[in-house]
């Protein structure tokens, strides 16, 4: 394979200070690359149908949990890896935009449920297929081998991540939708 912008970084630093370690620093750097690359090519689409990023992983989460297609704003912004207040931010204008709505919660008065209206479902419904082929044509340069291999080494790489986290429960206090979208 032809070196690609993580090789040359993993060369400097060769070069620099030879026999450095720099196994991992290659493979975490190319998740990372990747996950930057990739962002501007899931916004396209998300454009074309008047959503940014987040609007649409909110919008998903809700219609994903199948009907009525309402969630607690805890398992929201839980599910979404955001703060409270960001979530509170991005609710007030979901709603402006006439895609949720807060309404009471039969099982807790004290807590508001948040649902997608027709607009909403109709609106995520309209973007999904062709995030799906975005995704999908990202994907296209891998075999299905490649993609199932990739897949097994990323799901291992993710509890190995989550279990970290849950053993040091403070780090997920900085997790944001910056460093977690589906």
């Amino acid at each position: 394979m032809k070196p690609d912008a993580v090789d040359k970084i993993v060369h400097q630093w060769q070069q620099e200070i030879p026999g450095l370690a720099t196994d991992a620093m290659a493979t975490l750097g190319r998740l990372k690359r990747c996950s930057v690359l990739y962002q501007p090519l899931l916004d396209a689409v998300f454009s074309r149908f008047e959503l940014t990023s987040w609007e649409f992983d909110v919008l998903a989460t809700l219609r994903r949990a199948g009907a009525p297609y309402s969630l607690t704003p805890t398992a929201l912004f839980s599910a979404l890896m955001v703060t409270s207040g960001t979530m509170t931010h991005r609710l007030k204008s979901l709603e402006s935009r006439g895609w949720i709505i807060r309404e009471s919660n039969a099982q807790d008065a004290r807590q508001k449920r948040v649902r997608l209206t027709e607009a909403g479902f109709a609106r995520i419904d309209k973007a999904l297929p062709e995030h799906i082929a975005n995704m999908e044509a990202m994907l296209q340069g891998l075999n299905r081998q490649q993609r199932a291999k990739l897949d097994e080494a990323l799901t291992g790489l993710l509890a190995i991540f989550e279990q970290i986290h849950a053993d040091s429960p403070g780090l997920s206090r900085g997790l944001s939708d910056k460093t977690h979208r589906l």
